[in-house]
């Protein structure tokens, strides 16, 4: 990881989180699966369907996250459309993934119990947006797919310093 470029953390900003090259949506939703039961909406290769704004496909980055469970209170009932007419830096599919794997690494529990991601710094060839949420009735992480101007209290994303 020499010579990568960490963001100047902001307040409340307390969790850094490393995207090593290489690392896809496939890739880390197949990591999850091997640690613990996962399931997502659509059987394709994700590699295939999501493109986010940011990606390790040509090296290493680092992002700052709220070090929460839940995702940001703030971005409650905010669309993914609402969140890019603000212009915000947000969570992308591959970094909400690894934060699920080393949060259930460091803990043995999951993110999203109450609530759910929604990954508004990715999209699909539709301009549809993933979520994911741990359920806690099928004891399993779910990743499923939205319209980009859906809004609820439950779907929530999480902004990023990046």
């Amino acid at each position: 990881f020499s010579g990568i470029v960490v963001p100047e953390r902001k307040p409340g900003f307390d969790r850094l989180l490393v995207i090593a090259q290489g690392m896809t949506p496939q890739r880390l939703f197949d990591k999850c699966k091997e640690l613990f039961p996962s399931w997502k909406y659509m059987g394709e290769n994700l590699d295939e369907v999501i493109k986010s704004d940011r990606t390790s496909q040509n090296g290493h980055y680092a992002i700052w996250v709220r070090d929460s469970v839940e995702a940001d209170e703030e971005n409650k009932n905010l669309s993914a459309d609402d969140l890019k007419k603000r212009n915000s830096a947000e969570i992308t599919f591959e970094e909400r993934m690894l934060y699920e794997l080393k949060f259930f690494e460091e803990t043995g529990k999951h993110l999203d119990e109450k609530n759910a991601t929604l990954c508004s710094g990715s999209r699909d060839s539709d301009g549809d947006i993933p979520y994911v949420d741990w359920d806690s009735d099928d004891r399993r992480v779910c990743v499923g797919w939205c319209s980009p101007d859906r809004h609820v209290g439950g779907l929530r994303s999480r902004s990023v310093v990046s």
